[in-house]
């Protein structure tokens, strides 16, 4: 099974809005492609307007299974009005609040995956805890607050199936990038800490886990 996206999916990645470089989107490609032989769903944590989400469709299309993606669509804290990652298209004039579901339901449109995207509307913890199945891949890209990125963790990891990855978006270690990067970095040292995830792969800031063990 190709480890690289097809053209056009890589083409509709780079032009989707988001902020995912290329070569942690290839890795993050590989690792749904790999975590996809287990026949089991691909799970993301925070779809914001979809630019991951192609990925890990695609690798669901190839592998013949669902992509799962779970969002408020109302915007995580650094993407808030006054915040360096706000950006004004995302809101939505009438509620005067962000709602990115209609550029990430264009985004799929575009790329013809929309048949391969179960998207799940709603906060992280309560879809967790009404998911009764074991999953493949679960990549955790939410919130990036200890509270969100903590409760991503501990709703999702537990349902990762033995064999299948866990990938980490956004895992700064330094201390400086305490605001968008730390509480990732720390869910990353707790998983390991945890004796049931082997880190596999580190490209960039993106951190992939093999679930190794029980434990979470």
């Amino acid at each position: 099974m190709a480890t690289a996206p097809q053209p056009e999916i890589l083409a509709a990645f780079e032009a989707a809005k988001g902020f995912m470089p290329v070569d942690e989107g290839l890795a993050l490609y590989a690792a749904a492609v790999e975590a996809g032989a287990l026949g089991l769903p691909l799970l993301e944590v925070g779809t914001y307007c979809g630019r991951s989400t192609l990925l890990v469709a695609d690798a669901a299309r190839a592998a013949g299974v669902s992509a799962l993606t779970v969002d408020h669509h109302r915007g995580s804290e650094e993407q808030q009005p006054g915040w360096d990652y706000h950006d004004p298209e995302t809101v939505d004039p009438e509620v005067g609040l962000m709602d990115t579901l209609p550029t990430f339901r264009r985004t799929l449109f575009k790329a013809g995956l929309e048949e391969h995207v179960i998207a799940l509307v709603g906060r992280s913890p309560q879809v967790a805890a009404v998911w009764g199945g074991p999953l493949g891949f679960v990549f955790i890209d939410g919130g990036h607050t200890d509270e969100h990125a903590g409760a991503d963790y501990e709703g999702w990891a537990p349902h990762l199936a033995d064999g299948g990855l866990l990938a980490i978006h956004d895992v700064f270690p330094d201390p400086k990038d305490e605001f968008t990067g730390q509480a990732p970095y720390r869910i990353y040292l707790r998983a390991l800490a945890s004796g049931a995830f082997t880190e596999i792969t580190a490209t960039g800031s993106l951190r992939v886990l093999r679930r190794t063990g029980a434990g979470i």
